[in-house]
Order: structure tokens, then sequence, then C-alpha cells
């Protein structure tokens, strides 16, 4: 059964990281979408140079560009979304959109606890300046492969690197560190909401960005609700695990879980 796929981007990215997926599920008859960011609808050499357009972006607006563009669609889509993205795909389910959502990797919602030293070394890139809140800031090659390539050599974390990072806003890091102090936090979702969507989390046994002892607190919480809600951790995977070797069994598993999910919420009760 062909589905309308919607592929959310996380922070330091665009959707130049979906491009195989892109490519994947669209062989195999799916109608593929990978919007970008508000304001981030431009080239890699473009962002770089000028993130005025974006700088300012947080949980809320960048959710709500998503809700926008799938509202406008003619039925519900797949939402899969990493690292920040998937953070998103949650909001967006608990809003009541989507078929079926997989978080992979995601940035932690309000409530969970666990935050690793890998996550706060990744984060306080941005964190350990206040300013930084309110504009973008980019990885340094080491930066990044620390964060995203530690299980691929120096030379291929480069290559990514070069061809795919951009400087990524501040704002919603400060959102998700500062999340469980606040009431009305952007990353907060009812994780007693019982029709939401069916949800499979992700999570990467090696990945210092969002570790998997984040993501397990994730699907602890996201289990309060009645709805589907699974979980599949991957032990030797890293926050680049759309990308680096072996991605084609995750995105095999994300597909065929959330299109039979998908099929089974069509089914007239």
């Amino acid at each position: 059964m062909s589905e309308t796929i919607v592929l959310v981007h996380g922070l330091w990215m665009t959707p130049l990281s979906w491009e195989q997926w892109v490519e994947r599920f669209g062989g195999r008859g799916h109608d593929v979408r990978a919007p970008a960011w508000p304001g981030m609808d431009r080239s890699v050499e473009s962002l770089r140079a000028d993130t005025a357009s974006y700088a300012h972006l947080g949980v809320t607006e960048i959710t709500d560009h998503y809700e926008k563009l799938i509202r406008e669609l003619e039925s519900p889509p797949i939402i899969m979304g990493h690292s920040f993205g998937g953070l998103v795909t949650q909001l967006l389910l608990d809003r009541g959109l989507g078929a079926a959502g997989v978080a992979i990797h995601p940035a932690s919602p309000k409530g969970v606890l666990a935050v690793p030293p890998s996550s706060v070394r990744v984060a306080s890139v941005a964190l350990r300046n206040p300013a930084n809140r309110h504009r973008a800031q980019m990885l340094t090659a080491k930066q990044f492969r620390y964060a995203f390539g530690n299980t691929l050599s120096e030379a291929e974390s480069q290559a990514v690197y070069e061809r795919q990072a951009v400087p990524g806003p501040g704002r919603p890091l400060f959102q998700a560190v500062s999340a469980n102090f606040s009431p009305n936090a952007a990353t907060k979702i009812d994780f007693h909401n019982d029709t939401r969507a069916p949800l499979l989390i992700l999570g990467g046994g090696k990945d210092h960005t969002v570790a998997a002892a984040s993501t397990r607190a994730n699907f602890k919480l996201q289990s309060k609700s009645q709805a589907v809600t699974e979980y599949k951790e991957y032990a030797d995977r890293s926050h680049y695990t759309c990308g680096e070797p072996g991605w084609e069994a995750v995105a095999d598993h994300a597909l065929e879980w959330a299109v039979a999910q998908a099929a089974k919420r069509a089914i007239p009760h």
C-alpha cells in the first residue's frame, strides 16, 4: 500500500540528511516529502553563509511549520523524524496528526530526566553562552565527529560534515534543557493521550547526542498511553544512524512497522 511519508530532519542538518531514505522509500512507491525547517529551504552553502532566516527558531515554530504542511495533505501521513525531528514527530502525533510515527534517536520531551554526560557535552556547544539562545552555532569538524560520526573513520566523518552539516539554532537546545523547570514547556507532551497514532521509538547504543538511556526513558513515558508504543534499540549505532553503514536495516524496519500500523489504523473498528 502506498503511503505519504513526511521526514523531519534534526538540528545541525537539512533535508539532505534524508536523501538515501527518500530514494529508498520512493523506490517502493511511496510519496516521500522531506521539507526543511522554516527558513532553511536553501543549500548547505547558503545556510552556512547566512543564518538570519532561521537562527531564531524554537521547537514550537518548527512544529507549527510541519503541522501546516501536514494538514494540507489529502490524508494523514506517516511521520518520521530524527533527533529534534524525532521530538517534533512526537509533538505532531500529540496534536492528533499522522497515521503512524517513528521517532529516531529523538531529542527528549519534557519529563525525561536522563541526561548522560555525552549529551551534555554535545549540547554545551550552544548552552555555554546564553546569547546563543537567539543565534545559530556551527559544530567544528571535531565536535561533529563526536556528536554524529563517532562510529565513522575521521575521513568518513569529515566527508559527511563538509556535505551536510549546517549551523543549528540554539533555542531548541535551551528549551529542551529547561523543560523540566517550565510548566508550559515547548517540549511538553500529553503522555496519557490514548488517541494518538502509533509510535515507534528507535535508540542507538553508541549515540553520544541522544544516549540510549534517554530514548528508553522517553519510551517509558510514552508507554503511559494506551496507543501503540514500541521501542527498538540498535546496540552499535551512532547519532548518524540514518546515514552510517547499515542505515538500510533501520530504514526498512521503520517503514515496515509504520506502514503496518497505518494500515491497521485505517481499518474501521
